[in-house]
């Protein structure tokens, strides 16, 4: 049998920009509705980023641990505080010396058409806060629900 040579490409799906800044909005509104200050990153699935936003009183820190929030979600698919048991697993704990891992509550991965198609990273509140308002986010934007 002759073997195939053929150049194979596998497609991924993405968040837009449009899609990711309607995100940030939806997002920012959660945030005003609780009174939180907050930084929101929002990534493609490939961890980079697409959209972001820090409201003025906001502390600076707070965006990079929103962009590596986002980054951590979208690269397994995984909430940033499931990623947190997972890092307290001594197998897997070694994952928390990566750079980018950030295993607190705030990054959500964006599911569409059951893909993960980029991540959202909120930092500024409480872990719980900065989940609650992600989650909030997505569902007011149609996103699905992570799995």
């Amino acid at each position: 049998m002759a073997q195939s040579n053929a150049v194979q490409i596998q497609t991924k799906a993405s968040i837009t920009r449009d899609s990711a800044l309607a995100l940030g909005i939806a997002a920012r509104d959660a945030a005003t509705r609780i009174g939180l200050n907050l930084a929101i990153a929002v990534t493609d699935e490939g961890g980079h980023l697409i959209a972001f936003e820090r409201a003025d009183a906001t502390p600076f820190l707070a965006a990079e641990v929103a962009i590596n929030k986002a980054w951590t979600a979208a690269s397994f698919g995984l909430d940033t505080m499931i990623w947190n048991q997972v890092v307290a697993q001594p197998a897997t704990a070694p994952l928390a010396n990566h750079p980018r891992v950030m295993p607190v509550g705030g990054g959500v991965p964006i599911v569409a058409g059951g893909r993960v198609v980029g991540g959202i990273g909120i930092s500024g509140g409480t872990a719980q806060q900065d989940h609650d308002v992600a989650v909030a986010a997505l569902e007011a934007a149609g996103f699905e629900a992570a799995k």
